[in-house]
């Protein structure tokens, strides 16, 4: 007889889903009801079947696994641990407290996506606010350089352009969209304005907003490819509002000048607070990407990028970060937490991968696992097992344990493995 468990939290991007229904039979999910085609994909393209670790290919019993992983870390004179973000915020803080015991260095996923606003926070501040808040209050939202129609497919009708709130009964009547991007996206098509930025000027555009919230006139008709005049209208329409959000992406992060892109935008929301009210939340699109953020800072004091290599935490992008660290070969064992390298760093990181012994913690098929030196296959959070993820917002979401498949998690192989190596 199947069961329904309801307000179940999804797992797969930093919307965290938590109203999500899952039918379940034993063992097996039959049926998810309200979440997005890739929430679907979570729970029902899940494999339950049982599956032993494996060293070098062949398998072998969690005891021999855990005792190769810790002789190879061990051994290692510089380890890299990576990954986080697709894991829970427990196993985030045994992975850190690992990194502490080796000396090693870790990093997140943060790093190759929205590092440069961590960056831009700690220079500047993040005039921010919760999802709850957008969807309640916001009248005017601004995405700049992300298109969640394609890349967080239920942000829109849940949390902001289309959801329904307190002072917003009319969703979509109640709110006017912007989007600025290179380009016309699907989130560009549904929205009120799109302002074309040229590519690489976001920076440009930026400091002209800030010129125009102050009262000043730029001495020329275009910026960055945007008239002047469509600026001021945004400026306007943001001074006027009851609640303005931005939304930003790696449109700002991945391209010229990233941070200073970034603490631009986060100083023009907060001088725009002398008018109105705004705020700004960044897209992140891990899971639990924004937990790996906030497990780091309050256990290291820094977000990511960070070498326990002198005893003590170091923060040091460009140096600690995983691709940096594999691409000039300073790195000679890995562990990979719940995460792919091998598929997206670029060819001169991911070649090292193959070549350094690497222990991988994963819940499924990845490249990286491919060529893992020991693989021990766990359990996936939000799935078959319990633990928390952290929003976009940094709002703090319980994920279930929605069937039962006796895996231990990325937490019970990392404690183990503390445990195992030497103090």
């Amino acid at each position: 007889m199947s069961t329904v468990l309801e307000h179940v939290a999804c797992p797969f991007c930093g919307c965290v889903c938590d109203d999500i229904a899952v039918e379940v039979d034993g063992g097996r999910v039959l049926k998810v009801k309200r979440a997005c085609t890739s929430g679907q994909g979570v729970f029902m393209e899940y494999d339950p079947s049982p599956r032993l670790p494996r060293v070098r290919g062949a398998e072998v019993d969690w005891e021999v696994a855990v005792a190769e992983a810790a002789a190879i870390l061990d051994a290692s004179d510089s380890p890299l641990i990576y990954g986080l973000s697709s894991s829970a915020s427990e196993a985030q803080r045994k992975a850190v407290a690992l990194a502490d015991r080796l000396g090693a260095v870790i990093d997140s996923t943060s790093s190759v996506c929205h590092g440069p606003t961590g960056l831009a926070m700690q220079a500047v501040g993040e005039p921010t606010c919760t999802l709850g808040e957008v969807r309640d209050r916001a009248d005017v939202l601004v995405f700049w350089g992300c298109n969640p129609d394609q890349s967080h497919l239920r942000h829109l009708a849940r949390y902001s352009a289309n959801a329904r709130g307190a002072l917003t009964p009319n969703g979509r009547g109640d709110r006017t969209v912007y989007v600025v991007d290179v380009r016309e996206t699907g989130t560009a098509k549904k929205a009120d304005h799109f302002l074309q930025v040229a590519p690489g000027c976001d920076y440009e555009v930026l400091t002209t907003l800030r010129l125009l919230v102050q009262g000043g006139e730029p001495d020329v008709d275009v910026v960055g490819g945007i008239p002047v005049a469509d600026l001021t209208e945004l400026v306007e329409r943001l001074k006027a509002c009851r609640y303005g959000v931005f939304f930003m992406g790696m449109g700002l992060t991945m391209t010229a000048a990233r941070q200073l892109n970034v603490a631009e935008l986060f100083t023009l929301v907060a001088e725009l607070n002398a008018f109105a009210r705004c705020s700004v939340i960044p897209m992140r699109g891990h899971g639990n990407v924004t937990g790996a953020d906030q497990v780091l800072t309050w256990t290291s004091g820094y977000p990511f990028a960070v070498s326990y290599a002198r005893g003590y935490p170091q923060f040091s992008p460009g140096e600690f970060s995983a691709v940096d660290m594999l691409a000039r070969r300073a790195a000679d064992a890995a562990l990979i937490l719940a995460s792919d390298p091998g598929a997206h760093f670029p060819r001169a990181a991911a070649a090292v991968l193959e070549e350094i012994p690497t222990i991988v913690l994963d819940h499924g098929p990845s490249v990286t696992a491919g060529h893992a030196t020991v693989l021990f296959p766990t359990a996936a959070y939000g799935v078959d097992a319990a633990g928390t993820a952290y929003r976009m917002d940094n709002v703090p979401i319980p994920l279930s344990q929605v069937i039962e498949t006796g895996r231990p998690t990325d937490e019970d192989i990392l404690g183990r493995l503390i445990e195992a190596v030497r103090p």
